[in-house]
C-alpha cells in the first residue's frame, strides 16, 4: 500500500492492491461520487502520459472510484510499477486542458422503444412525463465506460427515479437502451442482457467499429438527455448508414 494522499479533501490515502501477475488496482474513497471520479481520472492522465515513456507499462482502464494499471511483468516490476503509481499520486492534481465535452443525446422515450417506462412510473407513484422530464433534467456525468464495450455508466441520477433492478432480468436488450438500475442510469452500447429497467432508447451508435476511435463517450464526458419522437429517431438512425456520419460533442473537445 501508499501513504500518498495527493488530493486534498479526500477520506482517506488511495491505496494500491495487487489484482494479478500484470495488474495493480488503485483504490480511492469508498464512495460513487463526482470528486472521487475526477481524483480517478486525474491519476488516469498523469499514468498515460507516462506509457510511452515507461517500458512495461502497458494500459490504465479508470472505473468510478477505482483505476487497475496493466504491464508486462517481464519488462517491470510490481515494486517499479507502484513506484510509478506513486510518484503520479505525489504531484498536484493535474487538470485537464479542455473543457469536459457535452452531449446532447437525443431519446425515444417509452413505446417500443423504453418498454418499463410506464411501470417504473407507477412504482414511482409519478405520470410517464413526469419521469421523463426528471432524466432530462441533470447534466449527467460519465463515471466510467465498462461491462460491455462502450457501455455508459451515469452519474448522478435524481434520487427520486432510484429503482431496485427487475427482478427477472432480460434476455436480450437492444443497443442504444437508456436504463435506470438502482441509483444508476445508463447508454447501453450493444445488445445484451440486462435487469435494468428501459425507459427509452438512442437512435445514436456509442461503439461503432467503422471508427478509428470506437467509443463515442469516455469517463469524465457530460451528458443531457433530449427527447425525441419516433419519426425523429428513425431520422437519426438512418444517418449511421452513412460510414462518414458521428455524433458531435455540443461543447468540448471533439469525438
Amino acid at each position: 500500500m501508499t501513504s500518498a494522499t495527493p488530493f486534498p479533501g479526500s477520506d482517506n490515502a488511495p491505496r494500491i492492491l495487487t489484482a494479478g501477475d500484470c495488474t495493480l488496482l488503485v483504490e480511492f474513497a469508498n464512495r460513487i461520487d463526482a470528486d472521487t471520479n475526477a481524483r480517478v481520472l486525474a491519476l488516469a492522465r498523469a499514468l498515460r502520459a507516462r506509457l510511452r515513456t515507461t517500458q512495461g507499462l502497458l494500459g490504465v482502464v479508470p472505473a468510478y472510484r477505482s483505476l487497475s494499471v496493466q504491464f508486462d511483468p517481464l519488462l517491470i516490476s510490481h515494486a517499479q510499477v507502484r513506484e510509478v503509481i506513486t510518484r503520479c499520486l505525489d504531484m498536484p492534481v493535474i487538470a485537464s486542458d479542455a473543457a469536459p465535452r457535452r452531449w446532447d443525446v437525443p431519446v425515444c422515450y417509452g413505446g417500443a422503444h423504453g418498454e418499463d417506462l410506464h411501470a417504473l412510473a407507477e412504482h414511482h407513484q409519478l405520470d410517464p412525463a413526469q419521469v421523463i422530464a426528471r432524466h432530462c433534467a441533470p447534466v449527467y456525468r460519465v463515471f466510467m465506460v465498462g461491462f460491455l464495450p462502450g457501455f455508459a455508466y451515469l452519474g448522478e441520477l435524481d434520487p427520486i427515479l432510484h429503482t431496485p433492478r427487475r427482478a427477472l432480468p432480460r434476455p436480450h436488450t437492444p443497443a442504444g437502451s437508456v436504463n435506470i438500475g438502482g441509483q444508476q442510469t445508463a447508454i447501453a452500447s450493444v445488445p445484451g442482457p440486462s435487469g435494468w429497467h428501459l425507459i427509452g432508447r438512442t437512435p445514436w451508435r456509442s461503439f461503432d467499429l467503422r471508427h478509428a476511435q470506437p467509443f463515442l463517450f469516455e469517463a469524465g464526458d457530460e451528458i443531457v438527455f433530449t427527447p425525441i419522437n419516433e419519426d425523429e429517431f428513425a431520422r437519426i438512425n438512418a444517418l449511421h448508414d452513412d460510414p462518414h456520419f458521428r455524433p458531435q460533442p455540443r461543447t468540448g473537445g471533439h469525438s
